[in-house]
């Protein structure tokens, strides 16, 4: 049987050669972990430790199928999210580190402490949030775990990617509504909410990313939404002030270059305050207005 550290140097070089992930090191070790069930610091810890033959057989079918592009949070089910591990699978997003973007923002508007404001706990327990695609449920878990006494709403269309989410949350012991629902279909007439947040399909129709990386193996419906990838945002920004309270805020994540367009459909449904954030990369990606 071979050592940690020879497998992982053989995985790392065979990764990169098939040019599927700009981190080949560190694929190569999640795999690792996941075979061996051992956290990344065990195998920089024992890196001349033999894996078992079932161990073994476990590691190379994983490389095998992550050579052919399968993504590693199908791999190993689980992506780390805001500090929280949550199950994937073939039925849900993956969930970006760009979109803790979203939480960044969400906080600083609702969290008194962020704002270094003095807020009594029963006006926090009166804030509301509607997560709208909800996905694993990594926004609105996220959202809950910092502000626990807040009510959260997680609404999905998928009700496979419903029940991935609500596992999330019983491992997690988040408190979240979860509700079956195309957007705001299904909630109740004159429900409103402090903030809503969505990271809604928003990629072209012919978009030939589509055929590249990890979102090859995701869901059509998480990603796309027709030929400009606007039309889920139009019904979102459409909709969203009949759901928000006055001064509710509304929060989407879009992609880099429909920022502008994005900005327009704020302003063309009233909103106030319209910002648009950077992400990590300094691509425009989150838009937030105000109801006023």
């Amino acid at each position: 049987m071979k050592r940690i550290d020879d497998l992982l140097n053989a995985a790392s070089k065979a990764i990169e050669a098939h040019k599927i992930s700009d981190s080949a090191q560190l694929d190569a070790e999640l795999l690792m972990s996941y075979s061996l069930n051992k956290n990344r610091t065990y195998l920089y810890t024992w890196p001349e430790k033999t894996l078992s033959k079932s161990q073994q057989a476990c590691f190379e079918n994983l490389l095998e199928q992550r050579l052919q592009g399968k993504p590693i949070a199908h791999l190993t089910q689980e992506r780390e999210f805001w500090g929280l591990n949550l199950k994937v699978t073939a039925d849900t997003l993956i969930p970006r580190p760009d979109t803790e973007i979203l939480i960044e923002t969400a906080l600083n508007k609702l969290n008194p402490l962020s704002n270094q404001q003095q807020c009594s706990s029963e006006s926090q327990q009166a804030c509301s949030i509607l997560d709208l695609g909800t996905g694993t449920g990594a926004i609105a878990l996220a959202l809950k775990s910092e502000l626990p006494t807040c009510q959260v709403t997680a609404i999905d269309f998928s009700q496979a990617a419903l029940e991935v989410a609500k596992q999330n949350a019983q491992t997690h012991q988040l408190t979240v509504a979860f509700l079956h629902s195309s957007w705001f279909d299904a909630l109740p007439p004159q429900t409103e909410f402090d903030l809503i947040v969505s990271n809604p399909p928003y990629i072209e129709a012919q978009d030939p990313h589509l055929l590249e990386g990890d979102v090859r193996f995701e869901p059509l419906s998480a990603l796309t939404a027709g030929e400009d990838g606007l039309d889920d945002l139009k019904i979102i920004i459409g909709q969203a002030c009949l759901f928000l309270k006055n001064h509710g805020w509304l929060m989407v994540e879009h992609g880099y270059n429909q920022a502008t367009e994005v900005c327009k459909l704020f302003e063309s449904h009233h909103f106030a305050n319209v910002e648009t954030i950077h992400d990590y990369g300094q691509n425009p990606r989150i838009t937030i207005g105000q109801k006023t």
